[in-house]
């Protein structure tokens, strides 16, 4: 039988598809093609499986060779098809037993040498694979952790093809041994899987991450609402002037934020294992993750995109985590207000010509600004040089459209001498905040068991106005702003999400007028009263 077939995955975004590879062998001059939608890395199999299967002591046939990628409308990129390939021309050719292979999934690239490397987007590839019905799949031995975060799944870590014929042929695979030459160099068949990324960064499985809330001096008010942030999933925009503690509140949040479920902690390591940020030695990212781009990063780069089928961009890699924009304003307002539809749904979409994806973007957004170009700026007028115009131009940067999208607003004032210079005792750690958090996270969680969501932020106006009612008179204040054009709808519903999340802080059963005051304080900036 001069035809084989096995399986493999093509990654579109972070959703897997599995494909068919198959391999058929006919009398003619020798050729290899390879149809069904390949990219320029993967049209280069040919030359790295033709080698490695030399390398590896195996006859190459001299026949001409067809491998098709099936379905073949579905476009494939990468180097992961050619450990699939290889097997499928081996069985082709009659050195495995097709019906070995026929029912394997096989993810990997092949060096010249034979040596099976890893790459990128392993544990969505399986999680497809399961879903496809498979039970076994071979990937890279330095994968097979993240593979085998898969339940139900039986994963194979092999290092060499050699290694891999052996062990489809049903003999002893040979103790792969290290070359004693090259003891002292890292491994460099890992750096296909990291890449330089947007300033993403996950705090450390053994929490020695030395970011603690107590360093932050003074601030109670934005340690009031980085807390409630942190606990409802809400939004949160700091203005202050330079040097007042905006960045080191922001790089604190991640820090009492609780640990992530089961179930996030694989959406959250599948889109960082495509875009190549995975931790080494850290298969599953458990913690928060905390993306902080630049100002002059590009709207591909923040909402996803590239050339060809679009990548996860800096909303998805902060998937249940933090996205920090720092000097909010200095960022372009078509990446700002491209923001709008991810807060909304938690998701993005992004269309290309070569196809349309939807990628995961459920994160918490924290902006910091400067109150004006210089950043001296404040309601009493001093030391500022700019113009009532470039004030004004300045903060209307950031749409209102956006605004009415976050949640909490914060002023954050200078920080005097005695705060820097003198030791704060009722400063609370992060481990302390952090608890509160938990406590009401779980609060709000069995509040909301059996519904869709989790968190208040995520909950509907709606569902907040007819499902969970406030106490009598609670909403009075709200109301009124209502009426008076100084609050949307949209920024009703919020209010009452922050609401819930003070009562939740607070271990109340409902939220209260005091709750309602301070949920309007902290979205207009302006006191209302409250507690």
């Amino acid at each position: 039988m001069a035809f084989a077939r096995t399986g493999s995955v093509a990654l579109l975004g972070v959703d897997g598809v599995v494909v068919e590879v198959q391999a058929d062998l006919e009398p003619g001059v020798a050729a290899f093609t390879i149809v069904g939608l390949p990219d320029k890395a993967l049209s280069e199999a040919r030359d790295r499986v033709r080698a490695a299967v030399v390398n590896s002591g195996e006859k190459w046939p001299q026949r001409k060779l067809t491998v098709g990628l099936s379905p073949a409308s579905v476009p494939k990129s990468g180097s992961g098809f050619d450990l699939a390939i290889a097997c499928a021309v081996l069985a082709a050719a009659e050195r495995l037993d097709p019906a070995a292979i026929s029912g394997l999934l096989l993810i990997g690239e092949l060096g010249l040498d034979g040596r099976v490397r890893p790459v990128r987007g392993v544990l969505p590839a399986v999680l497809a694979a399961a879903d496809a019905g498979y039970a076994t799949v071979v990937v890279p031995a330095q994968t097979a952790p993240e593979a085998s975060l898969v339940p139900g799944i039986e994963v194979h870590g092999v290092c060499t093809l050699r290694q891999l014929v052996a062990l489809l042929s049903g003999q002893e695979p040979e103790e792969e041994l290290p070359d004693p030459t090259e003891r002292a160099l890292p491994d460099n068949a890992l750096a296909g899987l990291s890449l330089p990324g947007l300033g993403v960064r996950s705090r450390a499985a053994d929490g020695t991450d030395l970011r603690d809330l107590a360093d932050v001096a003074g601030q109670y008010e934005a340690r009031r609402a980085l807390e409630i942030a942190a606990a409802g999933g809400h939004h949160l925009y700091l203005k202050g002037p330079p040097g007042a503690g905006k960045t080191m509140l922001a790089e604190r949040l991640p820090g009492i934020l609780p640990p992530l479920t089961p179930q996030e902690a694989l959406e959250v390591t599948a889109v960082h294992s495509v875009a190549g940020l995975l931790p080494p030695g850290r298969p599953l990212l458990s913690a928060a993750p905390y993306c902080a781009p630049h100002h002059s990063t590009t709207m591909p780069a923040i909402v996803g995109g590239g050339s060809g089928l679009p990548r996860p961009g800096a909303v998805s890699l902060a998937h249940r985590g933090v996205l920090f924009l720092d000097e909010a304003p200095e960022f372009p307002a078509r990446v700002l207000d491209a923001l709008r539809q991810p807060l909304e749904s938690g998701e993005v979409v992004v269309a290309r010509a070569a196809g349309s994806l939807r990628l995961p973007a459920r994160f918490l957004l924290v902006m910091a600004a400067n109150p004006c170009p210089c950043g001296r700026w404040s309601r009493r007028g001093e030391g500022c040089e700019c113009t009532p115009t470039m004030v004004s131009r300045y903060q209307a940067r950031i749409s209102g459209p956006l605004l009415d999208r976050v949640d909490l607003r914060v002023e954050v004032e200078a920080v005097t001498r005695v705060q820097l210079m003198e030791r704060d005792t009722t400063a609370e750690s992060t481990a302390s905040v952090a608890a509160r958090v938990l406590a009401a996270r779980e609060r709000a969680a069995a509040r909301l068991a059996g519904t869709p969501w989790r968190t208040n932020g995520e909950v509907p106006g709606h569902e907040l106005r007819t499902r969970w009612r406030l106490a009598t008179g609670a909403l009075h204040d709200a109301e009124r702003e209502l009426e008076r054009g100084l609050l949307t709808a949209r920024g009703l519903d919020r209010v009452l999400r922050v609401a819930w999340t003070t009562a939740d802080l607070a271990g109340l059963d409902r939220p209260g007028q005091a709750q309602v005051r301070t949920a309007l304080s902290l979205r207009s900036g302006l006191p209302h009263g409250g507690g």
